[in-house]
């Protein structure tokens, strides 16, 4: 099969969270470039209605849906606001996340359970919602999590991230043990460090040398960097025998150093 036709998604419909920027922007952007449908998610409505108007711009289909995953009861409201627009889910990227930067003793019940309401019970309400969709549709269908190298390693003042992290890793893998039987595809994206807006300044500044000389690779990632893992698991016919898999994008950050 031609690799244009293997990462082609015409026909499918898919949802991103935490789309209004950085990652999340690129992968609806991309998803979009590919033939996907594109409900783009997030709190900020005027970022996504500016993404939407540049895929469309380019000849790709895309809506904005308000969602704030933190909020369990919104959830359901933006995928039945994803079928209005294009039928049902067959793609959720779940990627909405925030970091906190904290020492142990610093953080507060509310620091902890703002991270966790995002990072962990946002992907797990976004994911149980996308599945059961899928299944009473009788659609074939995946969804990605987004994960992190910190899911596998520990880093100092980001406990709370990194415990979401890592729970995510373990979700993806009982979740796709669960919904395989109702072919349902679990997987998920471990980014290293990758440079968007949020962190622009400090990866371009001489402070961040340290951290770069520490990657193999000695550079940050950027979002295109993760465009071809996006593709792969987002595509039934490039990885339909794949679930539960974790798969690193690390710029080998992960590796043993000597």
């Amino acid at each position: 099969m031609h690799a244009s036709q293997l990462f082609d998604l015409s026909g499918e419909v898919a949802l991103v969270t935490g789309a209004s920027s950085g990652l999340g922007e690129r992968f609806a952007e991309v998803l979009a470039a590919h033939g996907a449908s594109v409900a783009v998610a997030a709190r900020r409505a005027e970022r996504l209605a500016s993404l939407v108007e540049r895929i469309s711009d380019v000849g790709g289909k895309a809506c904005a849906v308000e969602l704030d995953v933190s909020d369990q009861g919104a959830i359901a409201g933006a995928f039945d606001a994803a079928e209005a627009a294009f039928g049902t889910a067959t793609i959720l990227v779940n990627n909405a996340g925030v970091a906190g930067n904290k020492a142990v003793f610093d953080v507060t019940p509310e620091d902890w359970r703002k991270v966790m309401s995002v990072n962990l019970d946002g992907v797990w309400f976004a994911a149980q919602e996308a599945a059961r969709r899928m299944k009473d549709a009788g659609r074939q269908g995946n969804i990605i999590n987004i994960a992190s190298v910190l899911s596998f390693r520990a880093a100092r003042t980001v406990a709370a991230y990194a415990a979401s992290k890592g729970a995510v890793l373990q979700l993806t893998r009982n979740l796709a043990l669960e919904f395989a039987r109702y072919d349902v595809r679990v997987n998920a994206i471990a980014p290293g460090y990758i440079l968007t807006e949020i962190n622009k300044d400090y990866f371009e500044s001489d402070d961040s040398a340290p951290m770069i000389k520490r990657i193999p690779q000695r550079r940050i990632g950027d979002v295109s960097d993760l465009d071809g893992t996006l593709l792969l698991l987002a595509s039934n016919k490039a990885s339909g025998y794949m679930t539960g898999s974790t798969v690193v994008v690390d710029g080998g950050h992960l590796l043993p150093v000597d």
